[in-house]
């Protein structure tokens, strides 16, 4: 079962279009989150200036954040591609786990493993639920038995 999405980039340019896309996402919830919270622990006249500047000091490292997770993943993801030669959810799953254990490397090998098992199950769970989601959404897609010769069907009835 293949669940090729030909409607993106070929692999070394969609690196570059996740990072961005990673690091857009992360910048624009960072903002909106830290914007919240400087505003909140800003004293009561100075509530705009204190969100204005938490967003300016904390967006973008969070955008970054997101961006190297978002880089990592489909580094990770078109080479697993590639020697497996292969589009299916183990894919995701495996590049999540590398990604995992790769972002947790300076904390050390326990921790990098368990961080790995961590993003792996993690990224098994999505996929599992984007399988089951398919495949509840997909109901209506299923071939209809033909109606049986000399039968017609019943037609609807308006009723006033």
């Amino acid at each position: 079962m293949s669940h090729a999405d030909h409607t993106r980039d070929p692999c070394p340019w969609v690196v570059l279009n996740d990072f961005g896309g990673a690091f857009s996402m992360g910048a624009i919830g960072g903002g909106i989150w830290y914007g919240i919270k400087g505003a909140r622990n800003s004293p009561r006249g100075e509530r705009f200036v204190g969100a204005i500047s938490s967003i300016k000091a904390r967006a973008p490292v969070t955008g970054g954040n997101f961006g190297i997770w978002g880089g990592l993943f489909s580094t990770f993801d078109c080479t697993v591609k590639g020697i497996r030669q292969k589009e299916d959810a183990w894919n995701a799953i495996i590049s999540g786990f590398m990604t995992g254990g790769t972002l947790a490397l300076r904390s050390g090998p326990r921790s990098a493993l368990g961080s790995a098992i961590a993003c792996g199950i993690l990224l098994g769970v999505f996929e599992g639920v984007g399988v089951l989601m398919s495949r509840v959404f997909s109901e209506g897609q299923r071939p209809q038995m033909q109606p049986l010769p000399g039968v017609t069907p019943p037609q609807p009835t308006l009723t006033q």
